[in-house]
């Protein structure tokens, strides 16, 4: 009997054994092909020798010292390697273990700089609907999944939630996707006047929308014109790259090809590729003099921050994506996984929707294509697609709820960077064996 406490109660499920490349192996010795890095966090795939190694030899020299007292080498080159390709303007980088970390630490950075610069009257965090910005309290509440949010209500701090950039579900007939997009950024403007100009602190997005929607990306035009209304308020736009960041969409940060940089930024997941537990918040040179010239400390932190092992492994995660090419495959095999995607799924009747950018797509069923009617969400199609996968040896990551929490079904799929032709076509195939399946349950 197992003291551990899983995910879900009910469930069974096999004990790894192992990890090569694009696979995970379980102790039965049954191949498993990653087709979503797990949560979008293998980016280089398993057992990479050059990240494994930089983990040995730093623990050779020192595991971890607490940063109230140190800081480190690997610390300290990789903040500098960030920040070196990080969009203009992003000068600091504050290390953390994780994603929900880097955004509650994001949040609370945010009211503390309007406190050092004497508005205190800043409070209120705008997001959007069908956001997922992390588990813990601050970062939930930011969140705008009703089904992730409604148990933990009543301890959630009050936020505020436009719509988001989908334009699938939210392009009317014959609009415009610039003007698509410029109409659901006017939302943004919109509840800044109704909250009142000088009382909100910051807009909170994913570039392109990951684990709620799956990976759904914005128009173009969009997140320029959140920047200007952003500007024009004096309103911080945190942009949270956890999930889409770290070269998964095809550049290094998401952000990039939108053409603007954020005020604060979250990463995690590909960041660490998974050989490490690490996340990191990134803000501008602004946010932190404000800090500096003032109360002097950021009235935050955890015990694990700037742990010199996990920031050992993800400098070598870093040279292996940047120095090494890795990152410059990501958009060539994403163009290739999206086309064999197009090609088995493009008249399928029950896939409404294929999109994302770089090695982060996603796939929309539906009942009905016309009306892009979702499947009633008692059916659980993408449970028992999840399932199907899983038992012919497929990991993807399909989720409930697309639209607004309760009703929708999609699959998202975020493979390893290392990813090989061969496995593009038995990643589509088995994924086609399992939505069938699913169909027919």
């Amino acid at each position: 009997m197992s003291h551990v406490f899983p995910r879900h109660t009910r469930a069974e499920i096999p004990t790894v054994a192992s990890g090569q490349g694009a696979y995970l192996y379980d102790t039965s010795g049954k191949a498993y092909l990653d087709g979503s890095g797990g949560a979008a966090v293998s980016c280089l795939g398993h057992g990479d020798p050059a990240v494994t190694q930089a983990i040995k030899d730093q623990l050779d020299r020192v595991a971890f010292a607490h940063t109230g007292f140190f800081t480190s080498e690997p610390a300290e080159k990789l903040a500098d390697r960030l920040i070196e390709v990080a969009p203009q303007g992003l000068d600091r980088v504050y290390f953390v273990s994780g994603g929900s970390e880097a955004m509650e630490a994001a949040l609370k950075l945010a009211r503390q700089y309007f406190l050092e610069i004497g508005e205190p009257e800043r409070r209120h965090v705008i997001a959007r609907r069908q956001s997922y910005h992390g588990n813990t309290l601050g970062a939930l509440a930011t969140g705008g999944n009703m089904w992730r949010r409604e148990p933990f209500a009543p301890l959630l701090m009050e936020t505020h939630h436009i719509a988001p950039c989908y334009a699938y579900r939210g392009q009317a007939e014959g609009e415009s996707a610039e003007a698509y997009g410029l109409r659901v950024a006017q939302e943004l403007e919109d509840r800044i006047a109704e909250l009142g100009e000088g009382t909100v602190m910051a807009f909170v997005a994913e570039p392109v929308v990951g684990a709620t929607a799956g990976a759904v990306p914005p128009v173009r035009g969009y997140f320029k014109r959140v920047r200007e209304i952003c500007d024009r308020h004096g309103v911080l736009l945190i942009l949270d790259e956890v999930m889409c960041g770290m070269g998964r969409t095809g550049t290094l940060f998401a952000c990039e090809q939108e053409g603007i940089s954020p005020d604060i930024c979250a990463i995690a997941k590909g960041l660490g590729a998974g050989y490490q537990p690490i996340g990191a918040m990134l803000c501008s040179g602004k946010i932190y003099e404000a800090i500096r010239s003032g109360s002097g400390l950021f009235q935050h932190g955890h015990t694990y921050i700037g742990h010199p092992t996990a920031c050992a492994a993800s400098l070598a995660v870093l040279g292996r994506l940047l120095d090494d090419g890795i990152l410059a495959r990501v958009a060539p095999m994403g163009e290739k996984l999206r086309a064999a995607l197009e090609a088995e799924f493009g008249q399928h009747p029950h896939v409404g929707d294929i999109r994302g950018r770089g090695l982060f797509l996603g796939l929309e069923l539906v009942e009905d294509r016309a009306s892009k009617a979702p499947f009633d969400p008692a059916r659980k199609l993408n449970a028992k697609i999840k399932s199907a996968a899983f038992e012919a040896g497929l990991i993807c990551y399909p989720m409930g709820g697309t639209i607004d929490g309760k009703s929708g079904d999609h699959v998202l799929l975020a493979p390893p960077f290392i990813l090989t032709d061969d496995q593009v076509g038995e990643l589509v195939d088995k994924l086609s064996t399992a939505i069938d399946a699913a169909l027919a349950a």
